[in-house]
């Protein structure tokens, strides 16, 4: 039920609804798509979505699993510190036993006399150097002081063409972690660019100090360590010390050992390594394999059911339901299903809308049909007349009726754009007081507003203020409609709760029985005895209706009773937001 104000509103609503040049042409400077830029846009959005032939989700989910494994492989680069290490070691001790053996020699091994004439028993030292270097594994040879090598225990026998060589380690057997920890090798070596610098260990087959500038420092009474690396890529430590004797130089002591077992150590240590990255490997793929496919692949058949829904237009078609997971993605298919069954809804709506605005429109053209078919038929000038004020009171009637819905039907569409803010609710409430008040002064027998709102609090609610004048509009014009010459429609509000309360009461006739949620159905009227039949269309409550619901609040309707239990009147009930 509307008063003028709000048809007024209405025609405004209606006019500004109407595509005309000048607006085309002002939407068009202001980025707007034409319709038909817009219909081109709605048949490219009604393609099919194409399927992927991968998820791209599930391949981002891999590559984030696999990153840490790929950080612990790059911290096998830190092995090589590792070896370093032991490298150090077997140095320092290197050095330690070099210089055991060149004390042992020259205590037992050098002839005593002048330093010119001394000289290093080869017979003597080729013993002590064998028993000492029977405790260890390192190779060492005894130059004298002209360089020529004297002894070399690798040797079967001083002076001897027969040397002792290490033979290559045999195959494992184990073809696949050999080749793998070969192939790991290579790479990792061919980072270490500092093997680069260390310099080749090639062996002559008659070797002398010469071959050797450390050996030549420790023949001028310096020790020197050093390290040279063979063609497999091992490294070969030495260290030189000088044989001497109350500071005098009677030869050089050079001693060797290999970092094979070093080797082995480090390649042991790499291969449990990788042995572990390889099962952390295959366990994260499986994992983000798995994980992929739980997340990837229900969201693609929700994006599947919803794309279906939306090309096939057919209620078949359902949202799959995964409400069981108990997670995000359960949380989204619930929504889905929720948004489709109010879609749905909204659907059934609108066909129901459609039937009964139909309905009502066919009243008054059949009584019009009716006029104009008797009108013809009938000569009195008076009867002429009546039929003529029925046809133009059905034609009032048909404007009223398509003005209230044409606002009906783009409430929706309006209501989305809701602007909601924190307004002060008895300010409108006294302001709409007064223009009753006043209209009611200058009319004898019309109904005034009494307000009966809190003093000290604020009465502030959320909500869109020319929406809400509109429902307070709606509402007092109805109470008005139903009361007695010169009654009093009272309106309370107050807090309740978090909600803010408007209560609107009446001296009317009151709601009949069971009808307090009927009128609020669409086109239901229920109005007062000798009301002109088709003033209103039944569309006022239910628009209220809607504007509550869509600020968040709520609307109902109930009777005043007596103490006796007769009806006083009726009594609206608004309920609203008081913050966000």
């Amino acid at each position: 039920m509307m008063d003028a104000a709000d048809r007024k509103e209405t025609d405004t609503q209606v006019a500004a609804a109407v595509e005309t040049p000048s607006r085309a042409r002002a939407r068009a400077r202001a980025g707007e798509p034409d319709s038909a830029a817009r219909r081109a846009q709605a048949e490219t959005q009604a393609a099919p979505r194409k399927p992927r032939r991968f998820s791209r989700l599930s391949v981002r989910i891999m590559a984030l699993s696999i990153f840490p494994v790929a950080t612990i492989f790059g911290g096998l680069l830190y092995v090589g510190a590792y070896e370093r290490s032991l490298v150090e070691a077997e140095l320092s001790a290197l050095s330690a036993q070099a210089r055991l053996f060149a004390g042992a020699i020259a205590e037992s091994a050098v002839t005593p006399g002048a330093p010119d004439e001394r000289r290093i028993d080869v017979t003597l030292a080729n013993g002590v150097m064998r028993q000492l270097a029977s405790a260890t594994n390192a190779r060492a040879r005894l130059f004298d002081r002209d360089g020529r090598l004297l002894v070399d225990t690798r040797a079967q026998r001083a002076y001897g063409p027969i040397r002792e060589e290490e033979l290559p380690t045999e195959s494992t057997g184990r073809w696949f972690s050999d080749n793998v920890v070969a192939l790991y090798e290579w790479f990792f070596n061919l980072l270490a660019r500092d093997r680069e610098s260390v310099p080749y260990y090639r062996e002559r087959p008659d070797e002398s100090a010469a071959d050797y500038a450390e050996v030549q420092t420790a023949l001028a009474g310096e020790p020197k360590s050093f390290i040279r690396r063979t063609e497999s890529g091992e490294y070969v430590l030495f260290f030189a010390a000088p044989v001497q004797r109350y500071k005098n130089v009677d030869g050089a002591l050079l001693l060797s050992a290999s970092t094979h077992e070093i080797a082995r150590a480090v390649r042991q240590v790499r291969l449990d390594i990788l042995r572990i990255i390889a099962v952390v490997t295959v366990f994260t793929i499986m994992m983000a394999f798995w994980l992929g496919r739980s997340i990837a692949r229900p969201i693609n058949r929700l994006a599947s059911a919803a794309d279906q829904m939306r090309r096939s237009k057919s209620r078949d078609v359902a949202i799959p339901d995964f409400t069981e997971r108990e997670d995000e993605i359960g949380d989204l298919s619930a929504a889905l299903n929720d948004l489709t069954n109010d879609l749905w809804r909204r659907l059934d709506a609108i066909e129901s809308f459609a039937a009964d605005v139909a309905h009502e429109l066919k009243n008054p053209l059949a009584s019009m049909k009716s006029a104009i078919e008797t009108v013809t038929r009938i000569k009195d000038p008076e009867k002429q007349q009546r039929l003529l004020d029925m046809v133009r009171e059905d034609v009032e009637r048909l404007d009223r009726l398509i003005t209230d819905i044409s606002r009906a039907s783009r409430l929706d569409s309006e209501l989305s754009r809701l602007k909601l803010q924190t307004i002060d609710l008895g300010r409108i409430l006294g302001a709409l007081a007064d223009i009753r008040n006043t209209a009611a002064t200058a009319t004898p027998g019309r109904p005034t507003v009494k307000l009966v709102l809190p003093a000290r609090d604020r009465l502030i609610a959320r909500a869109d203020e020319d929406r809400l004048v509109q429902v307070l509009q709606n509402i007092l014009g109805n109470a008005e409609s139903f009361s007695p010459p010169g009654g009093v429609i009272t309106v309370t509000g107050g807090a309740d709760g978090g909600m803010t309360r408007v209560v609107i009461d009446d001296q009317g006739p009151g709601i009949p029985p069971g009808k307090e949620k009927d009128i609020f159905r669409r086109f239901y009227t229920e109005r007062p005895a000798g009301e002109k039949f088709g003033t209103h269309s039944g569309l006022g409550l239910s628009i209220s209706q809607q504007i509550v619901e869509a600020m968040g609040g709520s609307i109902h309707a109930e009777n005043i009773r007596r103490p006796d239990g007769g009806v006083a009147g009726a009594r609206f009930v608004v309920r609203l937001q008081r913050s966000a």
